[in-house]
């Protein structure tokens, strides 16, 4: 029993000494690390902007002035939309023309060209060389095939109801959205027969809004019933179409973020001999409304 304290003590003092001899050993220093860097802001997008240009016949070379403005402002549309004439210009833009070549192009453009008459019938012009003028123009391109995403608008005769051409013949659907009832003959496009897309949106706003815009820019052209002379039979339609297109955009146009009404007073829709005021006045409802423009696009980049 000694023998075995004796030797427990002896292994406590060696722990003992053993701890007081051991040098400590520091911890283990770790590499300094570089500071954690806040992630960078990201930029606001700019939201997909829809351009809706609405219907009016020979006031619709007002558009032209309007593309040339957002371009020069160097706001470029995602996407657009048209009507009746609206689609003939959107068209053409959407197909790569800048606003000056659609300016050199309206202006050596030769009405006689596009007008086919045709006797008896539906409609006095039949259209088909307004399509071809088209397809000319756009260089044998499909509608999905645009560089700039295109819709166009027409009327399906039998039901009435609105048809947005986002595919197919530009030159066909072109003639079939402006195909005014009585003037033109109404379009075949398969089982179904079209005509002026002015009948059901004559500014194209909820369609521009159902291909995918975020903001629209919708440049409506149509003629105010003010007592427009109507002593013949096509005066008379037009203004027919102006009572009630103007009916119609007060609904349409709610939907619109930014729109322009170019002042086209004394330029008839059949006035095809006031190209150059009518680029004119898109110029002036554009440059007008540019600072709007650029505080509605700011808006809805936040």
């Amino acid at each position: 029993m000694r023998l075995l304290r004796l030797w427990a003590t002896a292994v406590v003092a060696a722990l003992l000494a053993a701890c007081q001899t051991a040098p400590v050993q520091p911890p283990p220093v770790e590499a300094a690390r570089p500071p954690v860097a806040a992630p960078a802001p990201v930029p606001p997008q700019p939201p997909r902007i829809g351009l809706a240009l609405g219907g009016g016949a020979a006031r619709g070379f007002a558009h032209i002035g309007v593309i040339q403005v957002l371009e020069e402002a160097g706001i470029k549309p995602s996407l657009v939309v048209g009507t009746s004439a609206g689609s003939l210009v959107a068209t053409l833009y959407a197909s790569g023309l800048n606003g000056q070549q659609l300016a050199a192009l309206a202006l050596a453009m030769d009405e006689g060209a596009i007008t086919d008459w045709s006797f008896p019938g539906r409609g006095v012009i039949r259209g088909e060389a307004l399509a071809r003028w088209v397809r000319e123009q756009t260089k044998g391109r499909l509608i999905e095939q645009m560089p700039i995403p295109l819709g166009i608008v027409a009327a399906d005769l039998d039901s009435g109801q609105p048809v947005l051409f986002r595919r197919g013949d530009p030159g066909t659907a072109v003639r079939a959205s402006s195909a005014v009832p009585a003037v033109f003959q109404p379009v075949k496009i398969g089982e179904r027969e079209y005509v002026d897309g002015g009948l059901v949106a004559p500014v194209p706003v909820r369609f521009a809004r159902e291909m995918g815009a975020e903001l629209v820019i919708a440049v409506d052209i149509s003629t105010p019933p003010e007592g427009n002379p109507t002593g013949d039979a096509v005066r008379l339609l037009l203004q027919t179409f102006n009572i009630m297109g103007a009916s119609i955009s007060r609904f349409e146009l709610r939907e619109a973020d930014v729109v322009l009404r170019p002042r086209l007073a004394g330029i008839g829709s059949a006035d095809f001999t006031a190209r150059q005021r009518a680029i004119a006045a898109g110029r002036e409802a554009a440059l007008a409304q540019l600072p709007f423009i650029r505080t509605r696009l700011a808006q809805a980049a936040l």
